[in-house]
């Protein structure tokens, strides 16, 4: 039995070989090499190019600042919900996560439609500030979820034993907390620069003609210039970038030292004083501005017809528009990324599953895959579909078969979800109940289906759930495979976006509350299936 789940790696790590190692192999080999001019001639080329050199500034320092100020509203808002009981807290919690699902063109949308409603002049619906703003939107929930997760269960004795000696609330949280909270803060840090690195889809929509990143910069020399040498060596610009970073969230993780925990219930305890009592609203107020405003702008706007209301904007979904550039029915679009992703997450759970047997299993193999299946997170999506359009510009998966491969770029991504969703399970299962049923005369079939099957199907539920909310909503690398006439609802968002006209901006708009509702139904219902920890990633 262990050999044969010891041999269901096997088609996980081809799957890999063949969507991620060989499209990888290709980037770097178009990035590094040319056949005209020689080696390292696009990689050169893109060096001496001042407005790529900008480029690759624009996308250090942009993360750099977005960074900054996700911890400046994170790091407050992770000290309330992890210290401090009080009445809403858990619905507060699960609100911060909420961003963090939705799909990057959609929290676009939301600031389009937030920043064009502010009084003219007062802050740019396109450029850099709107871009920090979205991306701390977004982030906001990783330094909650890893600052916080980790302040929760600290034991407060040290501060309060500073706090004892004469220590104000901030000298105390300086010398007695901080220090414990270092490398939950750095390893937060490192990760929100690794997603505004590689974030592209905000960056497309918010940015402008002024402000674009790498992974514009790959986007634009493909789909404008069809220069995929530059986009190749811009790739390989942009996966040194990321390695780095990895590597360094790697160290991170090795040196993080053990503390003394408590229960998060036992740490956390009602506002004593005004002081706390006010960090309480104003952490609120800012979650309520960062958070809610966009979201309610965005449903607004989207209801918003000439000097009234209603829904004439969802009322010409039906219909495509004129433009060359989205030729089709926007529903027909919905109904595409529907369509996609169910047969995504179908690829996704049952390599996920698979892997996560050999992984659990034990053997060599299994571990291996259970890494190399982790790989494509680490990976930029952009850089992904740019070798995936290159790879495959012939054979099966070309031409009329391209259609292929949007479910399949999809589920190379949605996979590692699958796999550590359901692998902690699957090593949770106790021995002893295996044994006591195998001693009541069951073959080990019965027994896994007796045993096991029950405790991993609603892990697999939880699994399916993420994988097609992740599908539905992929941008980057489904923008460089999608078939011109069979966009997905991101797609068919990014191009409404940049048509001119009030009908072309409510259709986004409206477009893009469809797909937040779909995703937020999908996670909801995750949710409901999940019990306890199972399903968070």
């Amino acid at each position: 039995m262990s050999r044969g789940r010891t041999a269901l790696a096997v088609g996980p790590l081809a799957f890999l070989l063949l969507l991620f190692v060989v499209p990888l192999g290709r980037v770097l080999t178009v990035g590094l090499l040319d056949a005209e001019g020689g080696p390292l001639t696009p990689l050169l080329d893109v060096v001496a190019d001042p407005r790529l050199r900008e480029a690759a500034w624009f996308t250090l320092w942009q993360a750099v600042a977005s960074t900054g100020l996700t911890l400046a509203v994170g790091l407050p808002v992770a000290a309330v919900l992890s210290r401090l009981e009080f009445r809403g807290r858990r619905v507060v919690e699960a609100a911060v996560m909420v961003p963090f699902v939705l799909p990057t063109v959609v929290v676009g949308a939301a600031f389009v439609a937030l920043l064009g409603a502010l009084p003219s002049g007062l802050v740019p619906q396109r450029g850099v500030l709107p871009i920090l703003l979205a991306h701390a939107f977004f982030n906001v929930a990783v330094v909650v979820r890893t600052v916080g997760g980790l302040w929760q269960h600290l034991d407060p004795a040290p501060a309060l034993a500073a706090r004892g000696l004469g220590a104000g609330p901030l000298r105390a949280f300086l010398v007695a907390t901080l220090p414990r909270l270092r490398p939950a803060v750095a390893a937060a840090a490192v990760v929100v620069l690794l997603f505004t690195m590689t974030s592209f889809g905000v960056v497309l929509v918010l940015g402008g003609s002024g402000a674009a990143t790498l992974e514009v910069e790959i986007h634009r020399a493909t789909v404008r210039f069809l220069d995929l040498g530059t986009a190749a060596a811009l790739s390989v610009v942009q996966l040194v970038a990321v390695v780095a970073t990895l590597g360094v969230y790697a160290r991170l993780r090795r040196r993080a030292g053990s503390e003394r925990l408590r229960r998060a219930t036992a740490a956390r305890r009602r506002p004593r004083s005004a002081g706390e009592r006010t960090a309480v609203a104003a952490a609120l107020a800012v979650l309520g501005l960062l958070h809610g405003a966009p979201l309610a702008a965005l449903v607004l706007r989207s209801l918003r017809v000439g000097d009234g209301w209603g829904l004439a904007h969802y009322r010409t979904l039906d219909a495509p528009t004129r433009a060359a550039v989205l030729s089709v029915a926007p529903l027909e679009a919905l109904w595409n990324s529907i369509t996609i992703a169910a047969a995504a997450t179908a690829v996704a759970v049952l390599l996920g599953l698979a892997a996560a047997v050999a992984a659990a299993s034990g053997s060599r193999l299994g571990r291996f895959a259970d890494g190399a299946l982790m790989l494509p997170l680490g990976t930029s999506a952009v850089t992904l579909g740019l070798g995936l359009l290159l790879t495959f510009r012939t054979g099966p998966l070309a031409g009329r078969g391209a259609v292929l491969l949007v479910p399949l770029a999809q589920a190379l991504i949605a996979t590692p979800f699958v796999v550590r969703t359901v692998l902690p399970v699957l090593r949770d299962i106790d021995d002893r109940l295996r044994e006591a049923v195998a001693t009541l005369g069951a073959a080990p079939r019965r027994v896994r289906r007796e045993v096991d099957l029950p405790i991993v199907s609603r892990a697999t539920l939880v699994a399916a759930g993420f994988a097609f909310a992740i599908s539905v909503g992929e941008f980057g690398a489904t923008v460089f495979v999608a078939r011109a006439t069979s966009p997905t609802v991101p797609v068919a968002i990014e191009r409404a976006l940049g048509l001119p006209g009030a009908v072309n901006l409510g259709r986004a708009l409206a477009l893009s509350v469809l797909l937040a509702l779909l995703t937020g139904v999908v996670v909801l219902l995750v949710d409901r299936v999940r019990v306890g920890a199972l399903g968070r990633f």
